[in-house]
């Protein structure tokens, strides 16, 4: 009777507890619940929702839209563990001040402010830090926002990898501009800015020590001007996303899923480079799941896609734009993919992690 005693307690304590831990299928913290897939997904709606759940968080956004005194707002907060830190075509400074931004952007703002923190290894070299500085600063002028407050902190040394650093945002939203998650609609024409998988690709190659004949470097770009210029032409774009972890396929799977729509793409209208398609099969990489820090997804109401389309392909981050697919009211919460042999595949949300710590 004494040996099953504590059992008993243990069991009536557990049972007694009223936040019970979620679990799920995994008792710890796998690389892929960082990949922006299915485990990402689980994470957030299991646990982090549910405990501090708000109409504001809701909607599980790029960004939060609220208004304060007539004025409506975006705000936005993202965190980079890019391993390198370096990698051709930016650093994890240009990337930490682009993502925040293209996050607002994704909301419909226009970017005003950021903070930025810095968790920072000790022994990081001092000539390192400051390139991380400068490249953030350029940055942050080339979007035109200003960096108005942040934090450092330092975690002793093999405590941490380098440097992390973390980016929030404001950004205005101007009236008449409705850009949310679950706006999709049945007939919308789906938009893709450009050439996909080129930043994941461009990490994985200096971290395998391939070489290409064609240099293949990182997209990171500030997507707020290109955003801006299409909703000159169209303020009734319905979606806006930028396909970064678990890229295009994840992107797509959590748009019809919060919209419940079904949405339907074409392989053959995806814009793709040879050198990235080559490096994807040298991998043995689905580039649909790779990630992208300067391209996005828009949802475009029917009537006005040939002239958002031409507006993109006006601007220097929009020269490939393409349209890739529509929505449809069939399967929805489904994305479906017409294949180049005229077969039809089931687009799933990444599930694992194809490529850890890629932003």
């Amino acid at each position: 009777m004494t040996a099953e005693k504590p059992g008993r307690e243990l069991l009536d304590s557990i049972a007694g507890l009223s936040c019970p831990i979620p679990i799920s299928d995994y008792p710890q913290v796998l690389m892929a619940h960082g990949g922006g897939g299915t485990l990402s997904q689980q994470i957030v709606k299991t646990m982090i929702a549910p405990q501090f759940a708000n109409e504001l968080l809701a909607p599980l956004h790029d960004g939060a839209i609220f208004t304060i005194g007539g004025t409506k707002l975006a705000f936005s907060t993202d965190s980079y563990v890019v391993s390198p830190i370096v990698f051709p075509g930016g650093d994890i400074g240009e990337l930490a001040v682009n993502g925040t931004v293209n996050d607002l952007a994704m909301c419909g703002a226009r970017p005003l402010y950021l903070s930025a923190a810095f968790v920072i290894e000790e022994g990081f070299a001092m000539n390192e830090l400051w390139r991380v500085i400068v490249s953030m600063k350029r940055s942050a002028d080339r979007a035109g926002v200003s960096l108005v407050t942040g934090d450092t902190k330092v975690v002793d040394r093999g405590k941490g990898d380098k440097i992390y650093v973390n980016t929030s945002g404001v950004g205005v939203i101007r009236d008449g501009i409705q850009v949310g998650s679950q706006g999709a609609q049945v007939g919308d024409v789906v938009i893709l800015s450009g050439e996909i998988a080129v930043h994941g690709i461009a990490i994985m190659a200096v971290r395998e020590g391939l070489e290409f004949e064609s240099p293949i470097v990182s997209d990171t770009a500030p997507l707020n001007g290109l955003v801006e210029s299409m909703l000159e032409v169209c303020s009734d774009i319905h979606v806006l996303r930028d396909p970064t972890r678990g890229g295009v396929a994840s992107a797509l799977n959590e748009i019809a899923d919060s919209s419940r729509v079904g949405v339907n793409i074409r392989q053959d209208s995806i814009p793709l480079s040879e050198p990235v398609r080559g490096a994807c099969e040298i991998l043995g990489l689905d580039p649909l799941y790779v990630a992208n820090e300067g391209k996005l997804i828009a949802f475009v109401p029917p009537g006005d896609a040939q002239n958002v389309l031409a507006c993109m392909m006006q601007h220097p981050l929009g020269k490939q734009a393409r349209i890739i697919g529509e929505v449809v009211a069939d399967h929805p919460g489904i994305v479906l993919m017409r294949t180049s042999i005229e077969g039809s595949r089931v687009v799933d949300m990444l599930s694992g992690e194809q490529l850890p710590r890629i932003c």
